[in-house]
């Protein structure tokens, strides 16, 4: 339960249409882009968040990972202001967004995401000094490792202050797919309503989680064109295209939403289990989204080896996902445990953990 890798099936249809399409592996990947799957990305798009997002503004990634990261190394800027650039994550964050931060000589600020602030950082507790060199803020939404979901309110406060300090907005949003209740609201609807410029936002997605293939590193970046443009230059000497064969079997994946429903449902099954087996837990919140549950500890890394050694449960010590930013970290009184097994294995580990910890 430490790692967030799908378990569920993946599409049943996706072995055959890898067979159709192996005589792909004897030509070289499109950078950019297969045009098929770039069609099938934008029509998501539209359906999902009620977007136009022409094929020019997006990017196919080889994996979500590869452009969190070069997207700073593309468009970070040397300076802000005559200082050194400041790049904002939440506290705690995926470690690829203070990797990239530091690759490209910027100053990593970690903003608590606690309990207190709805496990999303307190947007209007940023100083004005630091905005003011902020060239790029990482959001996850859902969020890793809380579940937590930013709504249309938080998107546009976020948006004005992106106008207002001139930083761009990368929009993680790799667990949009798995939620409960109404489904996530997305950086690119929020920016369209509020017409704001497409070059301070971009949003990363991916199959991942929505469709349950992690190993076919099938992602994508949607952005402004000027941004997307250095993307693809980037690309075209530092990544790794899909294999031609991997991104027409993701053109599939991604026009499909049927097998999406199903493994949300599969998910709404294990919230349902989640929440009548931690009940009771003092502190306890259950995600809204995602397929993590955030669960406070007196000390994550003394519970992770407790439950590690007593029941061969094993799960990730909060303090490994944040950093200590002058107030502590903020991931140390908790564990991070994925739901991401079959139901009845799931249900035993989380029985186990009940059990260990809290009775």
């Amino acid at each position: 339960m430490t790692i967030g890798e799908p378990r569920h099936a993946m599409p049943a249809f996706v072995a055959d249409a890898i067979t159709d399409a192996v005589d792909g592996f004897s030509r070289y990947p499109v950078n950019e882009g297969a045009p098929e799957l770039l069609a099938a990305i934008s029509a998501w798009l539209c359906r999902r968040y009620g977007v136009s997002v022409e094929e020019d503004r997006l990017v196919a990634l080889n994996g979500t990972r590869e452009g969190l990261y070069n997207a700073a190394m593309a468009l970070c800027p040397e300076s802000k202001g005559g200082k050194p650039p400041v790049v904002l994550m939440p506290n705690p964050f995926y470690q690829v967004y203070a990797v990239a931060a530091l690759s490209v000589g910027a100053e990593p600020v970690y903003l608590p995401a606690t309990a207190e602030t709805g496990h999303l950082p307190d947007l209007d507790a940023i100083p004005a000094e630091t905005l003011a060199r902020t060239a790029i803020f990482y959001l996850c939404s859902p969020s890793n490792p809380q579940g937590a979901v930013a709504d249309a309110g938080y998107w546009a406060r976020l948006l004005e202050l992106s106008e207002r300090h001139g930083f761009r907005i990368f929009a993680d949003e790799c667990y949009s797919e798995i939620y409960r209740g109404d489904a996530p609201p997305g950086i690119l609807a929020a920016a369209e309503r509020r017409g704001s410029d497409p070059e301070s936002v971009l949003a990363f997605h991916s199959l991942s989680k929505r469709s349950n293939l992690p190993g076919l590193r099938s992602g994508f970046a949607a952005g402004g064109r000027e941004s997307i443009a250095r993307l693809r230059q980037l690309r075209a000497y530092a990544g790794a295209p899909l294999p031609l064969p991997l991104q027409q079997v993701a053109a599939l994946v991604w026009a499909d939403e049927a097998h999406v429903e199903e493994n949300r449902a599969l998910y709404a099954e294990k919230y349902r289990v989640a929440d009548e087996i931690l009940a009771g837990i003092d502190g306890y919140q259950p995600p809204r989204a995602g397929f993590f549950q955030w669960l406070p500890v007196e000390d994550g890394e003394a519970a992770a080896l407790k439950l590690w050694t007593e029941t061969g449960v094993r799960v990730l010590p909060g303090a490994y996902l944040g950093r200590d930013a002058g107030g502590g970290n903020p991931g140390a009184s908790y564990i991070r445990v994925a739901m991401v097994a079959q139901l009845d294995e799931m249900r035993r580990g989380l029985t186990q953990i009940r059990a260990c910890l809290y009775d």
